[in-house]
């Protein structure tokens, strides 16, 4: 590389660096996003792919999330990306799950979006793939989507590139950034501006900040199973009751507390090991499984067959599928905030900011996100 010179430089190519890219370059910014890997490896392909703005609580974070899935869509139109607007089904099977949706539906609701409560009838209507047992009712939403991340990632640096004039370095590392100076592993690189989105490295770009801010990272196991029967599809993604106990946006219901003693009472392993359960679709048509919450800064790198059992017994209690049989597990880490915020945001140097923390919430929150932040620096 010789003397390159752009107006920003991103550094990490995960969905949180991409959404940044294509804010910017919409802007009419020159654009560079570096990555140490070939591709991307980190959390953001090692997700559901869910869009899931029903899981942030209602005002800016939920208007974030769906903005988000407004961009998602018209990548997904420019691109050729998998993007599947399936919604969501909330399913009740206690009397508790099924209050606290009455609750969550009500007036604290607001704009509903949509979304309502169906009966048990109404809910198998929706999907066939719901088990009816001891099934009390759902809540619909129809603002969540699916998307491949593993197609997601790789294929948008490509896009930013053609369609967006991004130039992309990928295998390179950023050892040092005294801007307008980016010291790489292939040269260095001029930049007014930079943003770091490294994803769970904390240790690398001006880790003093990190190691001052509430940051943690989660670890998180997941499945896939073999590609469903031809014709066969999931229709909307869904999660039950311990799933109620984990999204923010419940968090205000006065029905949360009693769930939760019940689901300690019933489920102590599962809540030990923060064990809440969602389903999703690829575009192939196979299932993605998960998944299991452990925080501290060095997860372990085992990963546990009893957790993945009880993933599995969970999705059993309340979906029915043609096929459970497991292609692939594996785990993610991603960084998550300690204090109960929805993202890291911090300047350790001039020109120099830090967009990071977002949780389990890259696909859902990334592209709102760097709107807001690329519409404050420029």
């Amino acid at each position: 590389m010789s003397h390159l010179s752009v107006d920003l430089a991103i550094i990490g190519a995960g969905i949180v660096g991409l959404a940044h890219a294509l804010a910017a370059a919409r802007r009419g910014k020159r654009v560079v996003l570096l990555e140490r890997s070939e591709h991307a490896t980190g959390a953001s392909i090692r997700n559901f792919g869910l869009v899931w703005p029903i899981g942030q609580p209602a005002g800016p974070r939920h208007d974030r999330a769906l903005r988000s899935r407004e961009i998602w869509s018209d990548v997904s139109a420019d691109t050729g990306i998998y993007l599947a607007a399936t919604g969501s089904l909330h399913l009740a099977y206690h009397d508790d799950e099924w209050a606290l949706l009455n609750e969550f539906a009500g007036p604290t609701m607001g704009d509903n979006h949509g979304r309502a409560l169906l009966s048990p009838t109404e809910t198998l209507l929706r999907s066939t793939v719901v088990n009816p047992t001891g099934l009390r009712g759902s809540l619909w939403s129809p603002t969540e989507a699916t998307v491949d991340p593993r197609q997601a990632i790789r294929t948008l640096p490509e896009w930013l590139r053609d369609r967006h004039g991004v130039t992309l370095q990928f295998g390179t590392t950023v050892h040092a950034i005294n801007l307008p100076r980016i010291d790489t592993s292939v040269g260095p690189v001029f930049a007014e501006q930079a943003i770091i989105c490294s994803g769970a490295d904390f240790e690398t770009l001006f880790p003093a900040s990190f190691a001052a801010a509430p940051l943690t990272r989660c670890k998180l196991q997941m499945l896939r199973t073999v590609d469903q029967p031809a014709g066969w599809s999931l229709g909307p993604a869904l999660c039950a009751g311990l799933t109620l106990t984990h999204y923010e946006s419940f968090r205000h219901c006065a029905g949360l507390a009693a769930l939760k003693t019940r689901m300690q009472s019933e489920f102590p392993f599962h809540v030990a090991h923060g064990v809440h359960v969602l389903l999703s679709e690829t575009s192939r048509g196979a299932l993605t499984i998960g998944d299991s919450h452990h925080y501290g800064l060095t997860p372990e790198p085992f990963d546990r067959e009893d957790i993945n059992a009880a993933i599995l017994g969970y999705l059993r209690s309340f979906a029915v599928a043609p096929t459970l049989e497991i292609a692939e597990r594996w785990h993610g880490v991603y960084p998550k905030l300690t204090d109960g915020g929805s993202e890291f945001i911090a300047s350790p140097a001039p020109g120099v900011t830090i967009v990071n923390g977002l949780g389990g919430a890259g696909m859902t929150l990334s592209f709102g996100l760097a709107e807001e932040v690329i519409g404050r620096l420029y």
